[in-house]
This record gives C-alpha cells, structure tokens and sequence, in this order.
C-alpha cells in the first residue's frame, strides 16, 4: 500500500520493468533497515541481527554514490531528461 508504482492512476507507474525492480529494492531496502516500526520499536534488519543500527536516507544515498564510483561508473544506463534545461 505504501507504493504506488502498481497502479497506473499516478505519473510515478513503473512503465519499464528495470526501473519497477530498482524502486522495489530501494522500498524493500527502506523498510527492513531505515523505517522504524511501532510495534518492535527499531528497524527489522536490527531486531533480525543484521544491522547493527537503524540507517538514515543520507547513509543509504552516500552508499550508493560509492558503489557507482566503485563500479566505475553509472550503475544504470538511466539519462535524465533535458526538460529542465533551455534547448536554445
């Protein structure tokens, strides 16, 4: 319920199944180690023993910049639109 990429009422509807899988494993990734949920009072990941911490978005961000210059480079072929930029 939490993601409404399944549904096509919204602009964020995953159209290819590449970009689908990439916001599933960044929503999984979300939930077991940064959310914090109610009834255990820490994330799962830290009630389960595989964090020894709750993460933050920043750490999770800077984790991945480092994969992508681990890789040598993009870790998608993903371009972003030029719809910001003036093609003039």
């Amino acid at each position: 319920m939490s993601n409404r990429r399944f549904t096509r009422l919204t602009n964020g509807f995953a159209k290819r199944l590449e970009n689908h899988k990439h916001m599933r494993a960044i929503q999984f990734f979300h939930y077991n180690f940064i959310r914090r949920h109610q009834s255990i009072k820490t994330t799962p990941a830290q009630m389960a023993g595989v964090a020894d911490k709750a993460w933050t978005m920043v750490e999770f961000v800077e984790a991945m910049v480092v994969a992508e210059l681990v890789s040598g480079g993009r870790l998608t072929n993903y371009k972003p639109s030029c719809s910001g930029s003036n093609p003039n």
